[in-house]
């Protein structure tokens, strides 16, 4: 009996330990879509098609946005020194997927939470129409 409570004790110590590990830097966060908020506006993240997260490399905190706007502003009000290091992801705007948001192209004028109206796509390629195709830097240079 002595052995098998052991045996439970030390399984449950093994597991506990392997589902505490830390995601590494490059890894995109969980999401906990209606519930996690905006580590800016502090609203409640729900739209999967623009939102956008971040990881501070040297601590590899991980702050979460529902928009990009909020993220830039969130740089200029808390004069982040980290955010030209930080790795940077955002949704798709067509399929949802998290790409690299530094890589990303941006269309303007599009329904966004927060109205900031950027979106983000993987590819030129899936820009439907004649948008205004913009860059990251551009994007950022745009919202004040």
């Amino acid at each position: 009996m002595v052995r098998v409570r052991f045996l439970l004790v030390f399984l449950f110590v093994v597991f506990s330990f392997f589902g505490c590990q830390e995601q590494s830097a490059n890894e995109v966060g969980k999401i906990n879509w209606d519930r996690d908020m905006c580590d800016r506006c502090v609203m409640v993240i729900s739209d999967r098609k623009n939102t956008v997260q971040l990881r501070d490399l040297s601590t590899n905190k991980l702050y979460k946005f529902d928009d990009i706007g909020c993220m830039a502003i969130w740089f200029n009000e808390e004069n982040i020194e980290f955010k030209d290091k930080a790795k940077i992801w955002i949704t798709d705007v067509e399929s949802g997927e998290w790409i690299d948001a530094r890589a990303a192209f941006y269309t303007s004028q599009n329904i966004t939470p927060m109205g900031f109206g950027f979106s983000a796509h993987k590819t030129k390629n899936s820009i439907k129409n004649n948008s205004e195709i913009l860059s990251y830097d551009e994007v950022l240079k745009r919202i004040k």
